[in-house]
């Protein structure tokens, strides 16, 4: 083996902990080892397997609780890496781990912004007209090490925060691939990240996306957006106690039609107008909504205007 090779431990998963994991590989670098996630039977698995690669590339790799644990500190240890990465690892990493080697963090947001969980997601909601990755030096303070590369990605009026991550997990293996060999032969740039600036973000439940119609459409919009499927989806309940329905928007644009001048009085909530289903919201303007989910125990089902119609009825 040259001499001169890197070796890495990396902490990945995702899609983006796929991709950028390849790129160490197209790179030359020796990675050792990979710590991932077991796939949880609970979430709707949507993406790429980190494992998946590992088990295809002859990658060890190890699948803990957590990080904390004294095995996992020791087998990257024995690793000996020269350098550590992070690519969408859902855990933190203790300061023991990071006193093994210097180690970098990939995040889904142009740092200092949207620090945090779910940066993709909150920076839809927020109605962000941009977003991006950034590499980062890891340090015991969350997304606050200096950058090393960033790429933007365009966030376009009508994507949802899936579409945007597409763009975002593209932006991820960009810049990593730009920056490698400048970080592999130690003369990458460290450029400040200004904590003043941006702001720290939780992660997001599904309760998080239940609809306020009161709100503008603009901001109810941007809520479908940023949960829209494959997340759980911006949601509203209609009827109470037994006769609660859930419904879950699928698919929504604004409203562009005829009758906006009718839609303005009419009272916020979901209605059926010209067989077509709308939302009308807190400022008289409206969405339209092309599917429509109902929520029937686990499942889903999609629901037409007269059958919304006819709940709506129910319950006046």
């Amino acid at each position: 083996m040259n001499t001169s090779t890197k070796r890495a431990v990396v902490f990945a998963y995702h899609n983006v902990g796929v991709r950028c994991l390849k790129v160490l590989l197209a790179g030359g670098v020796d990675v050792a080892l990979v710590v991932t996630h077991q796939d949880s039977a609970t979430e709707n698995i949507w993406f790429e397997s980190v494992q998946s690669l590992c088990e295809l590339e002859a990658i060890p790799f190890l699948t803990p609780e957590d990080a904390k644990g004294e095995d996992l500190l020791q087998a990257i240890r024995a690793a000996r890496p020269d350098l550590m990465f992070s690519f969408y690892f859902r855990h933190m990493l203790p300061q023991a781990i990071l006193d093994v080697a210097p180690a970098y963090n990939m995040h889904g947001s142009l740092l200092p912004a949207y620090r945090g969980r779910a940066p993709t997601n909150w920076a839809v909601l927020h109605g962000e007209s941009e977003a991006g990755a950034t590499l980062h030096e890891m340090t015991a303070k969350p997304d606050a090490g200096a950058i090393v590369a960033q790429q933007a990605v365009p966030i376009l009026p009508d994507d949802t925060a899936f579409e945007v991550f597409g763009k975002v997990t593209v932006a991820a293996e960009l810049a990593l691939y730009h920056v490698l060999p400048a970080l592999l032969a130690g003369t990458a740039p460290r450029i400040p990240n200004d904590l003043t600036r941006g702001g720290y973000f939780g992660g997001r439940k599904p309760e998080d996306g239940r609809i306020d119609w009161s709100r503008p459409a603009r901001d109810v919009y941007n809520l479908h957006r940023a949960v829209a499927p494959p997340y759980p989806g911006a949601f509203t309940d209609v009827g109470q106690g037994s006769k609660m329905q859930r419904y879950v928007i699928e698919r929504a644009r604004p409203y562009r039609g005829a009758r906006a001048d009718e839609i303005s009085g009419l009272p916020p909530g979901l209605r059926v107008l010209d067989n077509a289903i709308i939302g009308v919201c807190g400022d008289g303007r409206a969405l339209a909504i092309h599917s429509l989910l109902a929520k029937v125990g686990e499942n889903e089902m999609r629901i037409s205007p007269a059958e919304l119609q006819a709940q709506l009825a129910a319950n006046p």
